[in-house]
Parts: structure tokens; sequence; C-alpha cells
């Protein structure tokens, strides 16, 4: 950030009285302006055996394979961005049946919310994000072609938690470093 959102004075990064972080603060009007980490949040949409994935048709990662997600928006709750998401990107209408995973992803400045959802009908298609949808039994998820860690992991723990017979909230953070993505799982 370089100039302030109100004033358009130049800022410069600073700690602020009673604060403890470097903060970008105005010359001129003394705006202190946080960054904050985004909410990205979707939905695990299942229908009896199999879960709905999208292609994506939009960087970054065009051409992979992802559930429905995407960022939150101002005036509406994790839950109604999670299926206006799912609604977007694979035209498919959902019941939300409960909260399964929070993964932080400090890296990229994210904090993933995943809702288990049973989707309400067959009739989805390809929203104006994605080049294909479709319904995918375990064995045929295209592994290799995630887009990103935080999904392969959501999926790899809710197929565990499917065996098992009971899902649980999960909670993690996803880091990286020289060798790749480490997940730390904490519940």
């Amino acid at each position: 950030m370089n100039f302030c959102s109100l004033c358009g004075a130049s800022v410069s990064l600073t700690v602020p009285e009673d604060d403890t972080r470097e903060r970008h603060v105005c010359s001129r009007c003394q705006t202190i302006h946080y960054l904050n980490p985004k909410v990205v949040t979707g939905c695990i949409v299942e229908w009896e055996d199999q879960v709905l994935l999208c292609k994506r048709a939009i960087e970054p990662r065009y051409g992979l394979w992802t559930l429905p997600a995407g960022y939150m928006e101002v005036g509406e709750s994790t839950l109604q961005a999670a299926k206006r998401e799912t609604l977007e990107e694979a035209n498919a209408r959902v019941e939300v049946l409960d909260l399964y995973m929070v993964v932080n992803l400090i890296y990229v400045d994210q904090v993933y919310i995943m809702y288990r959802s049973r989707l309400l009908d067959q009739d989805f298609s390809p929203g104006r994000e994605s080049l294909e949808v479709g319904l995918y039994m375990e064995k045929d998820i295209p592994w290799d072609l995630l887009a990103f860690p935080v999904i392969r992991e959501t999926l790899r723990y809710y197929y565990e938690d499917k065996k098992a017979g009971q899902f649980r909230i999960r909670t993690g953070e996803i880091s990286r470093d020289a060798q790749g993505y480490v997940f730390h799982l904490h519940t």
C-alpha cells in the first residue's frame, strides 16, 4: 500500500501507539490501514458416495480441479457465501449439513472455511468460473490435478472421516517451506 484510501496522501509502515505490529499509517490524516486475511468459503458437496468438483476457468490454477469455493463478500455470512459460491461455480443448489474444516493459509493471508453439504438435485452445470463440473467417487478424483493444497487436504480428511463413519470439525494450517506445503492438523 502506497497511498491512503481516505485522503490520498502517502502512507508508511510504522507501529502505531498501543499496537505491536507495523501498519500502513497515513502521513496526513494518520488513518491506520489494517490489512487482514481474506476469507474463502465453500462446500464439500455430497451426492450419495460422490462429491462435486469444478474445473477452474479462471486463474490462478486455470484448468485444475477444486471444490466450489471463493471469497466471502461484505454483508454475508460464511454459510451464505459458501452456498453462493457453490451456486455461482456449479449452478448447484445445496443444503448445508455442518461446518467441516477451518484452515489458515498464513503464506497467502487466507482462511478457508469449508462446509459439508448435500446436493438437492442433479441439475448442476458449469458456472462462469468453471470449465466443467462433475460428481466423483473417491477413486476417480483427479488427485494430481487438484488446484490447491488446501482442497487436497480437505478431501483427504473428508474421506478419512467418511470411512470412520464420523465427521468432526477439523482445524489447522498449511504452511510452505523449501520442500513444499505442510499441513498441520489441530483436531
